[in-house]
């Protein structure tokens, strides 16, 4: 128990208490700083870059941002694929990395990873990781997001280990992810997840560090008190 409580401590981000939506977390790489835009919308800072992950005008003037020298998106619904917000900060040297949809559409999309393929950008391996929905439907028949159509993503900083879901369920996929210190799991109903499907997914990917994200309401002290061992920011 004490090497556990240990490594998480370890782990535990250096960012005050009272800022708990930008965590920075120490790797063999260098430090990764983590921000929580809003909605589904991350902003990562490493080795002087910035990684915008689907960034969304609603939650954020990207007129103000920083401009990204990398963007992964994961799918092509308007509040992760946001024409608006892409062009406030994607520049000619930006890198912009897409699922297959959005390749299609997006004119400035520079690399299509599919479910299950790789690439590597300034050191940092990515992973596109299938996400998809097995029970809630737009109509029957219809997932509200198919199989086969969206990424989440698996960034590996060093020794460190970054999950971003995207719009999912519980898949069997999840089962395979191993060594995850950071994950980003969606919360809200009909789009992705329950409460007890969150927690299921939270149990299998086992991350030392969770963050819901993509949610309508949230008790992080109910998800506390269900994943225990679990640091819930």
């Amino acid at each position: 128990m004490k090497k556990v409580l240990l490594s998480l401590l370890l782990l535990a981000p250096m960012a005050a208490i009272g800022q708990p939506l930008s965590d920075t977390y120490p790797t063999s790489a260098g430090d990764v700083e983590i921000t929580l835009v809003g909605h589904g919308t991350l902003m990562i800072r490493f080795d002087g870059q910035v990684i915008h992950i689907d960034p969304y005008s609603q939650v954020a003037d990207y007129a103000a941002q920083p401009d990204a020298d990398l963007v992964l998106i994961t799918h092509e619904h308007p509040d992760h694929y946001d024409a608006k917000a892409l062009e406030q900060v994607v520049t000619p040297a930006s890198l912009v990395i897409a699922n297959t949809s959005v390749g299609s559409i997006y004119e400035r999309t520079n690399r299509i990873l599919a479910n299950g393929e790789s690439t590597e950008w300034n050191g940092v391996k990515i992973e596109a990781v299938p996400a998809y929905n097995i029970i809630h439907e737009r109509t029957p028949g219809q997932a509200y997001h198919p199989k086969g159509v969206g990424n989440g993503y698996l960034l590996t900083f060093g020794d460190f280990r970054l999950y971003v879901a995207g719009d999912t369920e519980p898949i069997p996929e999840m089962e395979a992810l191993k060594g995850v210190d950071v994950a980003f799991l969606p919360k809200n109903l009909p789009f992705t997840m329950s409460d007890e499907e969150f927690v299921e997914a939270a149990r299998t990917v086992a991350p030392r560090v969770l963050y819901p994200y993509h949610y309508n309401s949230v008790d992080k002290k109910a998800l506390q008190e269900a994943l225990p061992g679990i640091v819930i920011r």
